[in-house]
């Protein structure tokens, strides 16, 4: 069974939407990055997105990127991330990587699902990588009874939708506004018109909403129609302000209480 639908289902049964955090790999160190993710899911996340660094990460934002770039510069790589996959395992959460197709690519397709599922890993989210170009991983991943879970936008058409949808399993990833990644002072409308759309392209999947949440309030307001809330820049930027484990801990528990709300 998918372990994504299973953990967002046991959130969906307690009245809540699932909270999702995503930290990449390796800043300000593999250890330091493991430290955070584990105190993510210490309180309150369901899921962690483990981030593959990348060399060319054109859809994160400037906050993202200023972290990742640290990574590669420092030499971190696929080991580094299934370690990181086995510790979230380990504390109770479900690791789901979060990666462009290259790294997955050269590391070897078939290879990485077999070394992801042996790590407790749930699957991958690829960015980057449409259905009709992702035969090969949709291959390895129902070998290795992994999730895969791919993007839809606001400009997706409704048959990109369907079809898209339709090569999902975990859920679905709503990437709800235009262009990079990054946090966000208010929660628009087309985010909750998109979530509606993709309902009904596939009822039976999660929606999950990555928006740039910020605070526990505007996780509140994602939660109301989203199956899970997607965090990203907010908890990357409590590492780079130096504020580590501490401040994942804090941001994580008011995330928590907003989608309880």
């Amino acid at each position: 069974m998918s372990k994504l639908a299973e953990r967002i289902g046991k959130a969906k049964a307690e009245g809540r939407a699932a909270l999702i955090a995503y930290v990449p790999v390796g800043y300000p160190t593999v250890d330091d990055s493991i430290a955070a993710m584990t105190a993510a899911v210490e309180s309150g996340a369901d899921v962690v997105e483990v981030g593959v660094p990348y060399s060319d990460p054109g859809m994160d934002g400037p906050v993202i990127q200023q972290a990742v770039d640290v990574a590669v510069r420092a030499g971190v790589g696929m080991a580094d991330v299934l370690r990181a996959v086995a510790a979230v395992a380990e504390a109770g959460a479900v690791p789901v990587v979060m990666s462009y197709w290259n790294p997955i690519e050269r590391y070897g397709v078939e290879r990485f699902a077999t070394e992801l599922a042996a790590a407790g890993g749930a699957g991958a989210i690829t960015p980057d990588l449409i259905p009709e170009e992702a035969g090969e991983w949709i291959a390895a991943a129902e070998r290795a009874d992994l999730d895969r879970v791919f993007l839809v936008a606001p400009s997706s058409t409704d048959a990109r939708l369907r079809s898209t949808t339709a090569a999902c399993r975990g859920f679905v990833y709503a990437a709800s506004t235009m262009g990079v990644t990054g946090t966000r002072a208010t929660v628009g409308d087309a985010a909750e018109a998109l979530v509606a759309r993709t309902r009904e392209a596939a009822p039976g999947l999660a929606v999950c909403v990555g928006l740039g949440v910020s605070d526990g309030a505007q996780a509140a307001e994602v939660a109301a129609f989203a199956d899970g809330v997607i965090v990203g820049s907010a908890y990357v930027r409590e590492l780079l302000e130096g504020r580590g484990a501490d401040g994942v801990r804090a941001l994580t528990a008011d995330l928590a209480e907003g989608v309880r709300a």
